[in-house]
């Protein structure tokens, strides 16, 4: 007899079926209320339907799965013997919330309802036995406007619409309040709220087709069916879509007794972090409303009060809180979200999850978490006195949660990446900052972001899409704008806090935004927003400063920020750790400057044909090289060539200062160079001193159908040996020249695209041979080396022969992803997306040409190292694609003992976190440095190059012209 499924965990009364480690199964939001409730903190009783139900529903057509129905009925019957009321109860009834929780947080982006379970006859009893009928009428009508629109999709705007009517027509009148103050949800009366009950129900009947249900057991069933089906939402899929949330099954539901923060003023909500998720200094951070209930503070209903307040309105419920805040981040050992409710000074724990950051925060609290403790000493004295921290906490809380590993496991790519988004330039003259500044907001997100002004959602994504900056402006965002949002530069809100719907999505994805602007004015009819005196319109440029809050009109110069000094500490140790070398891929001296500043050990891959594009006279040159009909014609414009590249090479080797640098030679097809323009074509003839005609023949003489695979890498250089000389004889003069200036430098010569051992061995012998020559006029000692880029299946399948002559290997990753996998990386975005949509076809987990393709792609590198090595076990391998800078893909290099990646500068930081997260993931890091578990990973560094007398012949499979040349000499020992 098959197991009956469980759908439903239970937790009340310090006792829960689940824990914190099943987010999976129970979502985040019910593994941690399951879990605080275990650890003893003050949680209503409650039970939560897994994600696996969910799931269920949604693959039956919207139908509860068998067994659901019996199983809510039975655990609710559970939670009114631990709540000692009953649900339905005319008298005093117990009433609940139902909330969505994903596994993974997704912020405002599925369903709520709270007060389910009043009806007609059950909200006077709740006004008798709390004595208070406005507090009762207040839950009422929030019930009767989140029910139906988010059960039956109600239009929020009405139920607003409807209140604000009610108290700028009833309320403003009645307390005499000016029209230019806004009336608050706390200054209406029961009376009001009675009428607006009646307005409510109104248009509930009228938008929803029935009278609003009176039955609690169909008010629940109605709410849960409606969580499951937010999983499904737009607003939720477009989420899961831009972070890349994958693989889930679906929400669970949480149904929870009902705790009110709306019973006066000694009740209130809150939503708070256990540290600044701004800067992340170790501060209690957050927001609270007092008489409000939870959906008031993210909605930005009124301005919040700040948490540190709470100290002095009601410092006993602070201080149940300050020892909440220190056993928690003992107890999940990371800065939490929390959110919370005290009714007349009872504190209660609604939710509990890991809280989104800055990536400014991130790196403080990663480092400070794992080197000071989580309280000052003082502050554990006084909570153990006072009893509410516990004395088994005490102890923990006195020294760091996490150890350094933990800290660096703890980072992920999306922080670095964020880290260097930009600030306003600090060199802006402070008079031209003050003309601008149009006003001030609350700094929700920090950084800077400048755009034009669109006023929705939809207005931001069409302008994104044709290439515009936009800053999006809303009196308040909702989970519908998401995709709005995501779009923009940067977000600027008339309402809410730090903790607001704007502040928390925008958060996540380290976005600038400012909310709380209480002085913006949008008029949405007439696309205008004005602000302290000034009307903007919809189009025009307006500036964001995320760290100040400020808000300027026009576009202000944004600079890359300063990291922060606990950036550069945890990045240390990364270093410290990894066996793994990151280089950068670099065509200039600045380039090569920045990626040192950011970590890099050297240059993986310099590509020469950038340089032709610098100059018109580099780009004649190279083209009319490309046009001449003659090996004497092509010779006199590569001399022309020649000292341009010997400058560019000498520049980047001096940037280096001794660190290896990998030049590859001409890689593209030659027709790329050629003029695109009538204009251009007449240029170059004069300058060739031939007829626009000649120009066009050339060009067509050259063009290819499909030139990825045509005359281009090495290729170029068999049928025209001269490129290969010109470039060449500029790299090792350019090296004698910094040698000569007492600079330490170390070229490695990379023939590109080679797919054959006797094809590359033809061209490393004339490689070394010009080098020598070279080297030998000069009197110069250098230590140089040739080897090849891995690009093709062919050369992965022959590197056991090509091991032969090459002296490394490095794989080209996104041609070799073009030629494995059969995709041109410049038209599959027309059909990419959909194999990498989960919610399309969903065949492939990412795009190939940023995350490499293990299963596929992969097997052809490691296949290529393994017989490369075969043949010599020192050979050096190394990864040039942009997958070199993407943490998967850099730590798949790892486990198959590569000596180094190479990526652009600004992802160097990146694989410098990932390569050390590998190491800690094989379990390697106690062993230390360069002590990879794994056998691949701990191949020994691959020999540096070796003088001519010393290189000992290698065996090869099969022996040939090219295999002949095999580690011939790539030191130059000379004596002037």
């Amino acid at each position: 007899m098959a197991k009956k499924t469980k759908w439903v965990y239970f937790y009340g009364g310090g006792k829960a079926e689940g824990d914190g480690s099943m987010k999976q199964l129970l979502g985040g939001k019910g593994a941690g209320l399951a879990e605080m409730t275990r650890i003893g903190l003050p949680v209503p009783g409650g039970f939560t339907i897994t994600t696996e139900a969910c799931a269920a529903y949604s693959k039956a057509g919207k139908r509860w799965p068998a067994g659901l129905e019996a199983e809510v009925k039975q655990h609710l019957r559970k939670l009114e013997t631990t709540c000692k009321k009953k649900f339905g109860n005319k008298k005093d009834p117990l009433l609940v919330s139902v909330r969505s929780g994903a596994a993974v947080s997704m912020p405002g982006m599925m369903e709520t309802i709270l007060n389910l379970g009043l009806n007609d006859e059950s909200v006077e009893g709740l006004a008798k036995a709390s004595n208070n009928r406005r507090f009762a009428l207040d839950t009422y009508r929030r019930f009767i406007m989140m029910y139906g629109s988010t059960a039956k999709g109600v239009e929020r705007e009405l139920f607003d619409e409807a209140l604000d009517h009610l108290k700028n027509n009833h309320t403003r009148q009645r307390i005499g309040k000016p029209e230019n103050m806004q009336v608050l949800d706390t200054e209406v009366n029961e009376f009001e709220f009675e009428q607006l009950i009646g307005d409510f129900k109104r248009i509930y009947r009228e938008h929803a087709g029935e009278d609003f249900p009176q039955d609690p057991i169909a008010q629940l069933e109605g709410a849960i069916s409606a969580v499951f089906d937010s999983w499904m939402a737009d607003k939720a899929v477009t989420y899961r879509k831009v972070e890349k949330i994958t693989g889930l099954a679906g929400t669970g539901v949480n149904v929870v007794q009902m705790v009110y923060g709306n019973m006066g003023d000694d009740s209130g909500t809150g939503v708070c972090f256990t540290r600044d998720p701004s800067t992340g200094e170790n501060e209690y951070y957050g927001d609270l409303l007092l008489n409000a209930q939870g959906e008031d503070v993210v909605a930005g209903v009124r301005t919040p009060v700040k948490l540190y307040e709470l100290k002095s309105i009601l410092p006993e419920v602070y201080e149940q809180l300050e020892a909440v805040r220190a056993m928690l981040e003992i107890h999940y050992q990371d800065m939490q979200d929390l959110e919370f409710t005290f009714e007349r000074g009872k504190l209660y724990m609604l939710q509990c999850r890991t809280g989104k950051r800055s990536p400014t925060a991130a790196f403080k609290i990663a480092v400070d978490q794992a080197t000071k403790p989580v309280i000052p000493a003082g502050e554990i004295k006084r909570l153990v006195r006072k009893k509410y921290l516990p004395k088994s906490y005490a102890k923990r809380a006195a020294k760091p949660v996490i150890t350094k590993e933990q800290a660096i496991k703890r980072i992920t790519a999306a922080d670095i990446e964020r880290l260097f988004y930009p600030v306003i330039d600090p060199e802006t003259p402070s008079q031209e900052l003050s003309s601008r500044r149009l006003g001030n907001g609350i700094n929700a997100v920090p950084g800077a972001a400048g755009g034009k002004i669109v006023f929705t959602a939809a207005e931001a994504e069409s302008s994104a899409a044709n290439g515009d900056k936009v800053i999006l402006v809303r009196k308040e965002t909702s989970p519908e704008d998401v995709g709005g949002m995501h779009a923009a530069q940067g977000i600027l809100t008339a309402t809410g806090g730090k903790t607001s719907h704007a502040a928390v999505v925008a958060r996540g994805w380290g976005k600038c935004c400012i909310v709380g602007c209480e002085a913006l004015r949008i008029d949405y009819k007439a696309q205008t927003m004005a602000l302290n005196g000034k009307t903007l319109k919809a189009g025009d440029y307006i500036t964001l400063d995320g760290s100040s809050g400020d808000i300027y009109d026009g576009q202000l110069g944004l600079v890359p920020p300063i990291e922060p000094r606990e950036y550069h500490e945890l990045m240390k140790w990364c270093d410290g750790l990894r066996r793994l070398r990151v280089r950068t891929n670099a065509d200039t001296p600045n380039d090569a400057k920045k990626a040192i500043e950011l970590g890099a050990e050297g240059i993986g891959l310099c590509r020469t044909e950038h340089m032709f594009f610098e100059t018109e006279a580099r780009r004649l040159a190279i083209q009319e090289m490309i046009v001449a009909d003659t090996e004497v014609a092509r010779r006199t414009a590569l001399d022309k060539l020649l000292p341009f590249q010997r400058g560019d090479f000498e520049g980047i080797f001096e940037a280096m200062d001794g660190l290896p640098v990998t030049i590859r030679l001409v890689d593209p097809p030659l027709h790329e160079f050629l003029p695109q323009s009538d204009e251009d074509a007449k240029r170059l003839a004069q300058h060739a001193g031939v007829s626009v005609d000649f120009i066009h023949q050339r060009s067509e003489q050259l063009h290819e159908s499909n030139p990825m695979l045509g005359h281009r890498g090495c290729r170029l250089s068999i049928t025209y040996p001269e490129i290969l000389e010109m470039q060449v004889r500029a790299i090792i003069e350019a090296a004698i020249n910094c040698k000569k200036k007492g600079k330490k430098v170390l070229p490695e010569i990379m023939i590109p695209l080679s797919i054959d051992a006797k094809e590359l061995g033809i061209l490393v012998e004339k490689t070394k041979a010009l080098a020598d020559a070279i080297l030998d006029e000069s009197g110069v000692q250098l230590n140089y080396m040739v080897g090849t880029m891995i690009e093709t299946p062919r050369a992965a399948i022959t590197a056991d022969k090509i091991a032969g002559v090459a002296e490394f290997f490095s794989f080209g990753t996104n041609d070799l992803t073009q030629t494995c996998m059969g995709l041109s990386r410049d038209d599959a975005g027309r059909f990419l997306p959909e194999y990498v949509d989960e919610a399309r076809a969903g065949i492939f987990p990412d795009d190939p040409f940023q995350v490499l393709d293990q299963d596929g792609v992969g097997q052809l590198v490691q296949m290529g190292i393994e017989r490369g090595r075969a043949t010599n076990p020192k050979l050096k391998i190394g990864i040039c694609g942009e997958h070199g800078g993407e943490a998967k893909s850099v730590k798949f290099c790892h486990r198959e003992g590569m000596d180094y990646v190479s990526c652009s500068p600004y992802r160097v930081p990146i694989a410098r976190l990932a390569a050390a997260q590998a190491v800690i993931e094989d379990g390697a890091a106690s062993k230390g440095k360069g002590k990879g578990k794994a056998s691949k990973a701990t191949r020994k560094p691959a020999a540096k190059a070796t003088s001519k007398k010393k290189t000992a012949k290698k065996k090869t499979a099969k022996k040939s012209p090219a295999t002949k040349t095999k580690k011939k000499t790539t030191k130059r020992a000379r004596k002037k």
